[in-house]
């Protein structure tokens, strides 16, 4: 049987993977506001200056640091990123996850496709974990601070990373993204794609990812407001399941999650014996 076939989990990260925003931590707070005000600024000045939310998000923080007095740094968002906090068992999920992928011949690459900013990403204790990291990032000027958004991830651009996984490309590959792919040359097909989402901004990707035949998960925080959402979510036919954040062994991810794995893993196999059937087929044809 093939080995190692490539499944791809594809997980949006705040109130996702992490509890909340990843700024809300020791960002926001740095600045000398409560997360809560932080955002409630930030979206008002976006509405006003016919901003995209995340943009103007971006912008206000580079505005309200450099009004404090802070360096916003690389250093500085890496260090961030040490001190996000996950819900449970995500920091042993990659490695037992992984652990069962192996046992089914299939290798499991981990994505992350975020709204929140990969210098605070790429300072995460799972950071080694992920293959691909896509989220919001700031082209920094001489004197190591932002000076402009380089990159914005929001609900529509979630979609064009999915597509570059899906296809195999590279994070610059903009324009090879939309150029037509036929479905057997894509390097990671959608029915071997999980999806992990939880907000608004997932919706399209969640749903693309349902509709073309892999599986869209919406999590929400154990006993919260936020479970109304996610089975919202699932009611309206946009994801394939909707379940309690808690990636611990033996939870509801961990379970729907290697039973996906088995499926993809039983299909695979399936279509070897098949391939064999038909070669023994063209054989005794040949004989004839």
């Amino acid at each position: 049987m093939m080995k190692n076939t490539v499944v791809a989990f594809v997980y949006d990260f705040d109130e996702t993977l992490s509890t909340t925003y990843m700024q809300d931590y020791v960002l926001i707070p740095e600045l000398g506001m409560a997360p809560k005000t932080f955002w409630k600024k930030a979206n008002a000045w976006s509405i006003e200056n016919c901003a995209d939310q995340i943009t103007g998000s971006m912008y206000y923080f580079m505005k309200v640091a450099k009004e404090k007095g802070l360096r916003l740094t690389r250093e500085n968002f890496a260090y961030c990123g040490t001190l996000v906090q996950y819900y449970k068992g995500v920091e042993t999920w990659f490695d037992r996850i992984n652990a069962y992928g192996r046992k089914l011949g299939l290798k499991i690459e981990h994505y992350v496709i975020s709204s929140g900013y990969e210098e605070i990403l790429c300072g995460t204790s799972i950071c080694k974990y992920i293959k691909g990291m896509y989220g919001c990032a700031y082209a920094f000027g001489e004197d190591g601070t932002p000076v402009w958004p380089a990159r914005v991830i929001n609900y529509s651009t979630k979609v064009q990373y999915l597509s570059k996984i899906n296809k195999g490309l590279g994070k610059l590959d903009d324009k090879l993204v939309n150029e037509y792919m036929e479905d057997t040359k894509r390097r990671i097909p959608f029915p071997r794609i999980i999806y992990f989402g939880d907000g608004m901004t997932d919706i399209p990707s969640m749903k693309l990812v349902k509709n073309r035949g892999g599986n869209a998960i919406a999590v929400y925080k154990p006993k919260s407001v936020h479970k109304e959402k996610a089975i919202k979510l699932l009611k309206d036919d946009r994801v394939n399941f909707a379940l309690p954040a808690d990636y611990s062994e033996g939870t509801a991810i961990d379970t729907v999650v290697k039973t996906i794995l088995e499926k993809i893993a039983t299909e695979r196999n399936l279509e070897e014996l098949k391939k064999k059937e038909e070669l023994k087929k063209k054989e005794e044809l040949k004989k004839r």
